[in-house]
């Protein structure tokens, strides 16, 4: 439409299709088809046509200090998205999932706010999906695989798991030597199945299958997964966005270095930031998903942490287990007492 008016507002000023095709380097043609265009949107005549003049009709005339008006609107707008953009201000809305917007988001939204002094930010943790367009959400934090929508995502991390326990837990039940010796541990899983199925999954262990692995303690949280590994209450497989800190200070172990070497793999569920297209805040939006990008890094400084720990830590061989198993194969899982502890499924975040 933009292109239309402008069109039609040079051929008003010139008396000339084809001066104005000439002004614009293309063809004659082109310019007439943009104005019988805009004469069919706007269902009148604008210009009396003949061979050697090019005249407004009444209806051209009324319409004329409307199209520079809305052009002139159209620039505002536009100068006001490009000032937004470099001192943005207003409210904008962010959701993340509970844990992660605890440990992660928080944090950056000060950066943010400290960084564009006139936006202000409701930043609003919940494990529920929320609907954007209902809620008036500028901008959504999800972990998992997105399905088809006309949302605008874009990928902050990927997500990475790592095996880990307390030295407590490792001093009083012993060191699992390969994936396969898990079965004979207690592991601390979700409790409502079915569990993701890359979750304790391993490359070339039980045929590439998740491992039955059971424990004494279940829960549906994140924070109370990692609680309880930090308790001594069994080994834990989780994102590594949870626990690198936790690792780093020693409080828990990473027991299998060469998780190091396993890359993400495509179609595995990612940590997303997602928008509306077309808000009023888009501006805003791509500031603070940009801002994020640039905290989180373009390696995400918690795999990083996680790489530094795992390449210090000792790389054993695999061993067969106690029960008889061995690198390729499963242990006999021995009977345990199970204590649920469901405190809520992070909905949004299924999979970190």
């Amino acid at each position: 439409m933009k292109d239309a008016l402008d069109t039609f507002l040079a051929v008003a000023a010139a008396g000339s299709f084809s001066q104005v095709a000439r002004q614009q380097d293309v063809a004659v043609s082109s310019v007439t088809r943009k104005v019988d265009a805009l004469e069919a949107e706007l269902g009148s005549k604008l210009f009396h046509r003949s061979p050697r003049r090019v005249t407004l009709t009444d209806a051209g005339e009324q319409f004329l200090p409307r199209a520079r008006n809305i052009l002139a609107e159209f620039a505002g707008a536009r100068a006001a998205i490009d000032e937004s953009a470099t001192s943005p201000r207003g409210l904008l809305t962010v959701t993340a999932p509970t844990v992660f917007g605890r440990q992660h988001v928080v944090g950056a939204v000060a950066g943010f706010l400290q960084r564009y002094p006139g936006v202000e930010v409701d930043l609003h943790l919940s494990d529920q999906i929320i609907d954007l367009t209902e809620q008036r959400v500028d901008v959504a934090l999800r972990i998992g695989v997105l399905p088809d929508s006309d949302l605008h995502a874009t990928v902050l991390a990927p997500l990475r798991l790592v095996t880990c326990a307390s030295p407590e837990y490792l001093a009083r039940a012993g060191r699992p030597h390969s994936p396969a010796d898990l079965v004979a541990h207690d592991c601390i899983n979700v409790a409502t199945p079915p569990a993701p199925s890359f979750v304790w999954r391993y490359a070339g262990v039980n045929r590439n299958q998740p491992l039955p692995v059971r424990g004494p303690y279940r829960t549906d949280d994140k924070d109370g997964m990692l609680q309880g590994a930090l308790q001594g209450l069994g080994v834990l497989h989780i994102a590594t966005w949870v626990v690198s800190e936790h690792l780093r200070d020693g409080r828990l172990v990473a027991l299998f270095p060469d998780e190091l070497d396993w890359a993400p793999a495509p179609g595995l569920p990612a940590i997303q930031a997602v928008r509306m297209p077309g808000r009023s805040h888009a501006a805003k939006a791509r500031l603070f998903i940009d801002h994020l990008r640039g905290v989180i890094g373009a390696e995400p400084w918690w795999d990083r942490m996680t790489a530094e720990v795992l390449i210090g830590a000792p790389r054993l061989p695999p061993v067969a287990t106690p029960q008889g198993g061995s690198a390729g194969g499963l242990a006999k899982p021995v009977p345990r007492r199970v204590l649920d502890l469901s405190v809520g499924t992070d909905a949004d975040a299924p999979f970190n």
